[in-house]
């Protein structure tokens, strides 16, 4: 591999920010990942957490790819599970194996913390995408819905 995998540690707050950088170029997302960016101390914060997983592929400084997911606990059963929340490699080192190499990653800290599954979604039309989590698992047919937190009206008092 011409590049080296880490899992960023909360001495690696400029990697986030190059990370974030590199999702908001690659998701065309620029003002989400970049316009009030979080201070050093929260992301200090949010890399100590167990249940945190950011990954890198970087080659000398440069991140050409990352990954970052969420375990959680069950209830049903006492077992976890980890969400890919976001992946993405730069447009110039895809077809390399970079995705793949950080989605093997995290299978193996997933085996090490007793996960049982990691999920990922898609969006209909990024093939590419698509392609890959098929290669690595197994398409379940699913609804996504984003429910907003504020209200829509006001609250009765």
């Amino acid at each position: 591999m011409p590049f080296t995998l880490r899992r960023l540690m909360p001495a690696d707050v400029e990697l986030v920010r190059k990370l974030n950088a590199l999702f908001g170029d690659v998701f065309a997302a620029p003002q989400i990942y970049g316009a009030a960016p979080p201070s050093g101390a929260y992301l200090n914060g949010l890399l100590a957490k167990e249940h945190v997983v950011a990954l890198v592929a970087v080659e000398g400084e440069e991140v050409l790819g990352g990954l970052v997911a969420y375990e959680f606990d069950k209830f049903e059963r006492a077992r976890r599970e980890l969400y890919i929340y976001d992946l993405a490699v730069s447009s110039e080192h895809r077809r390399k194996g970079v995705a793949t190499a950080l989605i093997e990653h995290l299978r193996e800290i997933a085996a090490r913390r007793g996960v049982w599954v990691i999920y990922v979604q898609a969006d209909y039309g990024d093939d590419p995408a698509i392609a890959l989590y098929e290669k690595l698992g197994t398409r379940e047919k699913v609804l996504h819905f984003d429910i907003r937190v504020e209200p829509l009206q006001p609250l009765p008092k």
